[in-house]
């Protein structure tokens, strides 16, 4: 929503800029730049403006900060119809940052310009190469990208009455019968050009109109026809599978052939190696007196070192010496995003495999908290089921084939269930792709007989994923179908016709997607209950949230207590609860993987997948020690 944003010396000289539209940073270049004129009136010319209220000029919002220590103007562009609320601490943080990442090379600079002029003498000329060399070298682009994305969304923009109705001019000027700009033309929009075409909106459509509110030039159905972007034969519709798959995700093949998704690691599976906010900032303590440095190091030294420290001596732990180190280890895990309650159990079951050993010294104290805590972590972690889906399809085919030999094998079925919004369709189709690489047939029933869009949703995927097959070496053999029935059918139902229509046609696996619902509303509850009743798929997933912690637990919890609850009423079937778990989004929570061991710890269920991204190659698989390893980083 940025227009533009720089960073410059008061006297007009600029160390950095960045322009987000063509059309200001053609603008930019001209003495009519919205920043220009800042500079001019505000700096050079001495007028009074106040940096909370802003500046505008033009259709454009300006909002800047100072350092006065420096002389450093901050400055951000953006649409004046737009009043974005995070743009104050936008600008704080990122002087901040900039000032701790480059201040010596700043100082340098500053103290060698001449006042009041914007010739450079031979020093502040190499200062000035010196500080664009360490703007490079230290990524201060993608720092300030970072910190941009950070605050947004932390704070969504609002608006207020007065900028919706100058929004809904603009749409309404936007849909006029006037002449369209051309790329070059794209200049804002003045008062009187929006008041001449919402007057030429209400003359087109007062025109337009006879009695009966239908159209007098009797043209509606042409009208329609235009609008109407659909594909008339989706078969022939030619799909670019160029962003559909990463190479950079793929996984590898094993000694047997299998094509197995790649591991997940925290220490590769972060979005960038750039240092956090708070080691910029504290970059800053570099700058202090040597005597407030070592003060500072010592104010900074880790919690657990701390409270371990008092633990010397060879003695007989207690629980009254350990509370301490206890308290802080649920902290670190809850600041990994485990529920508290687990984390609070996790801890006491620590402390009582503690208690009572003789320990001495500072590091074994250290040491065998650490391990007991990675023992009880792995414990939990490790899966009590098999987790190699391929060779559950490949057993249950065997077993059918020899219990019928003349009869197709029955398909290997997979239901996949979650709240609403959480990538239950997305990651339905991630495995469906990381099966058909494994050379199975593939066959998605689109159960989600309730949410608009859902059926096209997953017809889009498997046109995209029918033409990768194709690539793959598919040809003349149809690997993935989907199977549906419109809207407002039974799920239930249309699940039982899928998985008869699968083995009737030797389909291999059967993907069968469900509405989202919240885990607290008992009809829709009952409903999924039903369906795995009727139908007994061979795993039940529950795909949720890697970003959440609490929520995820009581989410998973309830949808496992109430398939159980509602699958057996009467006590004529088994009791079928959650079989496993795909977590989505965990390319956005670093080593922050509490969601994992929470899941795990309340179902006693493994994570089967994680999902990593957007395309079918972003799913990976968990390894025990990866997560314990985050988990205790």
């Amino acid at each position: 929503m940025l227009d533009h944003v720089s960073i410059s010396h008061q006297n007009g000289l600029i160390l950095w800029s960045r322009s987000f539209t063509p059309t200001f940073a053609s603008l930019a270049q001209t003495a009519a730049s919205p920043v220009n004129a800042l500079i001019k009136e505000a700096f050079i010319e001495g007028k009074v403006h106040n940096e909370e209220e802003g500046y505008e000029k033009d259709g454009y919002s300006v909002r800047w900060t100072m350092e006065n220590g420096l002389g450093l103007v901050f400055v951000v562009v953006f649409p004046a119809l737009l009043p974005l609320t995070y743009i104050p601490e936008l600008l704080q943080r990122a002087k901040q940052l900039f000032i701790s990442l480059f201040q010596p090379y700043l100082q340098s600079l500053i103290d060698s310009l001449t006042s009041g002029t914007l010739i450079l003498s031979s020093a502040s000329s190499t200062a000035l190469k010196l500080l664009k060399e360490q703007l490079s070298e230290q990524r201060w682009d993608a720092i300030f990208d970072r910190c941009l994305k950070s605050v947004e969304g932390a704070r969504k923009p609002t608006r207020t009455p007065i900028a919706l109705h100058k929004q809904a001019q603009l749409n309404a000027a936007s849909d006029a019968s006037t002449p369209a700009l051309s790329d070059g033309e794209n200049l804002p929009v003045t008062a009187e050009e929006i008041a001449k075409n919402v007057q030429a909106l209400k003359t087109k459509m007062k025109g337009g109109r006879v009695k009966g509110g239908r159209s007098g030039r009797g043209d509606g159905v042409n009208d329609m026809a235009e609008l109407d972007f659909s594909a008339p034969d989706e078969t022939n519709v030619t799909v670019d599978t160029d962003g559909l798959v990463s190479t950079d995700a793929l996984g590898t093949r094993n000694s047997t052939g299998a094509y197995e998704v790649a591991d997940w690691d925290y220490k590769q599976g972060k979005a960038d190696d750039l240092p956090t906010e708070e080691e910029i900032l504290a970059r800053g303590t570099s700058h202090m007196s040597p005597m407030t440095k070592v003060e500072e190091d010592i104010k900074g030294t880790s919690a657990w070192s701390n409270v371990l420290s008092r633990l010397t001596g060879k003695k007989i732990l207690t629980q009254e010496d350990l509370q301490p180190v206890l308290v802080e280890m649920e902290r670190h895990l809850m600041s990994k995003n485990v529920a508290k309650d687990i984390a609070e159990r996790m801890c006491e079951s620590v402390g009582a495999a503690l208690v009572g050993k003789k320990l001495g010294g500072l590091n074994s104290v250290k040491s065998e908290v650490q391990n007991v805590l990675s023992v009880s972590l792995t414990r939990v972690l490790t899966p009590r089921t098999s987790t190699d889906l391929l060779l559950e399809i490949q057993r249950k085919r065997s077993a059918s084939s020899l219990a019928s030999p003349d009869a197709p094998p029955d398909p290997y079925a997979l239901t996949f269930v979650g709240v609403n919004g959480v990538g239950k369709s997305t990651n339905l189709s991630k495995v469906c792709f990381w099966l058909l690489q494994n050379g199975l047939r593939v066959l998605i029933a689109a159960c989600d007989t309730f949410r608009s869009g859902a059926v096209e949703q997953l017809r889009v995927h498997v046109r995209n994923l029918g033409a990768l097959g194709q690539e793959m070496g598919d040809k003349g053999v149809n690997k993935i179908e989907l199977f549906e029935r419109g809207y407002g059918k039974d799920a239930a139902g249309i699940a039982k016709d899928a998985i008869a229509y699968a083995k009737e046609n030797r389909f291999d696996v059967v993907l069968i997607d469900t509405a989202g619902r919240m885990q607290d509303n008992e009809p829709l509850m009952r409903a999924l209950a039903k369906l795995v009743a009727v139908n007994s798929p061979d795993k039940i997933i529950f795909v949720g949230e890697a970003l959440v912690g609490n929520e995820a637990v009581d989410q998973l919890s309830k949808f496992d207590r109430s398939l159980k609850d509602f699958s057996s009423a009467g006590g004529v079937q088994k009791k079928r609860g959650i079989d496993g778990i795909i977590l989505t989004k965990f390319d956005t929570i670093d080593d922050k993987v509490g969601a994992a061991l929470s899941m795990t710890y309340v179902t006693g269920q493994p994570i089967l997948f994680v999902g990593c991204g957007q395309t079918y190659t972003d799913l990976r698989q968990l390894r025990v020690n990866h997560i314990v390893q985050a988990l205790l980083s």
